[in-house]
Order: C-alpha cells, then structure tokens, then sequence
C-alpha cells in the first residue's frame, strides 16, 4: 500500500489548520504560504474533505477552512479514506463475490493486513497528531 500525495498532503494541511487559534479561518492560499504546497492542488483535495465533513468552508475575503468537527473525533482513516478511497491492499478483501474466497490461501493474509491497518489510521486523530508535533519542541537535544 502506498500513500499517495493526496492524503500526506491533506492531513499536513489539516494539521497547520489546527495549529491556528481556534476558530480561525485558513484560506488554501495561506495554508500554501505556510506549508509550500500547491494551492491549486488543497483547492482539489478540500473537494472531498469538505464532502466528507471534515472540513467547513466560508467564501468571501474573510473566508477560508476549520474543521468540520472536534478534532478528537476526525482520524487519520477518516482522512485517508476521504481523498484515497478505500485503503484495501487488493480487491477481494472486500469482495463477497470472489469465486476463489473458500480456496484462496493469501486471502487471509491480505484480510489481517487490511485490518491491522485500519485499526492503526482509525486510532489516530488530528488531535494525537497536534500533540506529537507539539511534543517535537519540547525535547532536548545533548551532544
């Protein structure tokens, strides 16, 4: 499985927005400013996110993005699955109709995997991630 631009570039834009004092709106221009993305690229990736909740918009000079909900409750699986689609490593891990299912001998492998990864991204919010980068500035560095 691999991570495309889409969703790295989704959740470090998410993540500035909620390093801004609550409330406060960023406009994907700022967030571009800021972070060296493309704008044009956010303005894409905020289709889906705001289609999904978890952002909000505002037009208007003043307008811009915050999060659709508390950031407790938005997770990196609610991201991913936002701009990425489904994050299953092969087709028939979903699949009730796969003629192979009963026989298959990697079909299991591939449903572990899937499910070990999905616990993993659906456990993690916004919020662990404003508190790990938050933990970055205070460790001291010795030589």
């Amino acid at each position: 499985m691999r991570i495309s631009t889409k969703g790295r570039y989704s959740l470090e834009a998410l993540l500035y927005m909620v390093l801004l004092p609550q409330g406060e709106y960023a406009s994907t221009r700022t967030i571009a400013e800021n972070t060296g993305l493309s704008d044009g690229y956010l303005e894409q990736l905020f289709i889906p996110l705001r289609k999904a909740g978890i952002v909000q918009g505002i037009r208007g000079p003043q307008g811009g993005y915050i999060t659709g909900k508390p950031i407790n409750q938005i997770t990196v699986g609610d991201v991913l699955r936002a701009v990425e689609g489904s994050l299953e490593l092969v087709d028939c891990v979903s699949s009730k109709s796969c003629p192979s299912q009963k026989d298959c001998i990697s079909r299991h492998t591939w449903s572990e995997l899937y499910q070990e990864i999905t616990n993993c991204v659906d456990t993690i919010t916004l919020h662990d991630l404003v508190e790990a980068y938050h933990a970055l500035d205070t460790l001291e560095y010795a030589i």
